[in-house]
C-alpha cells in the first residue's frame, strides 16, 4: 500500500516535468524543420551524403521542401510527398527569398507593360538586379516576357575584387598599390549591364539579365534601327489597306550598348503610306534622355476631335524629368501643350525697306 502511495505520489511530481520535456522537443523539432525552395531547375535526392549513394527522388525548380539537417555543403530534405532525401545547398534558397519575390510580384501587378521580349537561353530570374543576387525561378528559352522596368547593375565579372567608391577594393588595398590605376581618388568607371523587371506567363516576376531577352518588335520596322538598339514599340493607331487593317507605331531606341543612364535616347513614330503599300517615318526625335513608363491613349485634342497621344518622361537640361505630350493625326505628329506650357513666339523679323 505504500509503495503505491509513493509510486502515485512519484508519477503526479514527474508529470508536468515530462510534459514540458516533450513539448520543448515538439517545439525544437518544429523550429528545426525551415522550409526552403529549390532554385534549381531539377535536383536529385540522394540516400547518404557520399561518392556512392542510392537516388532517392527528384525535386524540381521552385518546389518547397522542409529542412530535416545539414551536413557542410548538402541538407536533408523532405518533400511535400514526403519523400526524404540529401542535395546540395546550393540549390536551394530560403523561406525570405521567396516571400521577397511574392512580395514584388504583388507591388509590381498593376504596372503597365512597357514591352514584350523572348528568351534567348534557359534564364535565371532574380530577386534584385545583379548577377550575385538570389535567383529562384527559372525561365526555359523561348519563354515570353512583360517588361515592366529596366534599370542597371555593375556587371560583376568572375574573380574580380569588389570595388568601393573611394577606391580601395573589398581586400583593402588601394588601386594604386594593386597597379590598376595611379589616381585612387578617380578610380575607372564600373562596367554596367542592363538589367529588366519581368512577368512570365504564370505571374512569376523578377528581374532578368538584358542580353538574355530579345525584345519583340515587328519584323516590319525592325529592318529601321539603323544600328540603334529598340528599346520598346508601342500602337498608336491603325489604319484600312484594302482588305486589312495596318498597326503605326511608336518606336523607342537607344545606343546599342548596356549601362545608359537614360532608358531611350531616340522616339521614332512610324505611320502607314496607303497608295505605296509601306512604312514611312512621320516623325524622329533625337538625343534625349528619356525614360519608362509611356502611356498611350485616345484624347479629345480640341479641333481636330479624337486623336491617339503619347507621353514620354524625359530630362530637361536642369536634370528636372517633365512629360511630353503628342499626337498623331497621320500622317502628322505634333506636340501637345499643356495650358500655360506653350512655347514663348520668339522674336519677330524686322521687314526689309
Amino acid at each position: 500500500m505504500f509503495s503505491k502511495t509513493i509510486l502515485r505520489s512519484s508519477l503526479y511530481v514527474l508529470a508536468p516535468v515530462l510534459t514540458m520535456i516533450f513539448a520543448f522537443g515538439c517545439s525544437s523539432r518544429s523550429r528545426s524543420r525551415e522550409a526552403a525552395y529549390v532554385s534549381a531547375p531539377q535536383a536529385i535526392l540522394r540516400d547518404q551524403v557520399a561518392n556512392v549513394y542510392n537516388k532517392v527522388g527528384m525535386v524540381k525548380n521552385a518546389e518547397r521542401v522542409e529542412i530535416l539537417d545539414r551536413d557542410r555543403r548538402f541538407a536533408r530534405v523532405r518533400t511535400s510527398s514526403g519523400v526524404e532525401g540529401w542535395m546540395e545547398q546550393r540549390y536551394l534558397v530560403s523561406q525570405k527569398v521567396y516571400d521577397q519575390f511574392e512580395k514584388m510580384a504583388q507591388q509590381s501587378k498593376d504596372d503597365p507593360v512597357q514591352a514584350t521580349a523572348i528568351t534567348r537561353n534557359d534564364t535565371n530570374m532574380h530577386v534584385s538586379p545583379g548577377r550575385d543576387t538570389d535567383h529562384l525561378y527559372q525561365l526555359s528559352e523561348g519563354a515570353k516576357l512583360s517588361l515592366l522596368k529596366r534599370t542597371t547593375a555593375e556587371k560583376n565579372l568572375p574573380g574580380a575584387i569588389p570595388r568601393r567608391a573611394n577606391g580601395v577594393n573589398a581586400a583593402g588595398n588601394s588601386a594604386e598599390h594593386n597597379g590598376a590605376n595611379d589616381d585612387t581618388t578617380n578610380p575607372p568607371a564600373a562596367p554596367m549591364e542592363d538589367w529588366w523587371l519581368v512577368r512570365d506567363s504564370q505571374g512569376r516576376t523578377g528581374w532578368v539579365l538584358g542580353r538574355m531577352i530579345d525584345v519583340d518588335v515587328p519584323l516590319d520596322i525592325a529592318e529601321y534601327s539603323e544600328g540603334q538598339r529598340m528599346v520598346a514599340a508601342y500602337v498608336l493607331d491603325q489604319v484600312q489597306d484594302g482588305d486589312k487593317k495596318v498597326p503605326e507605331y511608336l518606336v523607342l531606341l537607344t545606343e546599342p550598348k548596356d549601362g545608359m543612364p537614360y532608358d531611350f535616347s531616340q522616339i521614332r513614330v512610324f505611320t502607314w503610306n496607303v497608295k505605296r503599300h509601306r512604312y514611312e517615318t512621320a516623325y524622329r526625335e533625337r538625343n534625349l534622355q528619356g525614360f519608362l513608363p509611356i502611356t498611350v491613349a485616345q484624347e479629345n485634342v480640341g479641333a481636330q476631335g479624337t486623336l491617339p497621344v503619347f507621353t514620354l518622361h524625359v530630362k530637361d537640361d536642369k536634370d528636372n524629368v517633365s512629360e511630353r505630350k503628342y499626337s498623331l493625326n497621320t500622317p502628322i505628329v505634333r506636340r501637345v501643350y499643356a495650358p500655360g506650357e506653350e512655347p514663348k513666339p520668339g522674336p519677330r523679323k524686322r521687314a526689309r525697306k
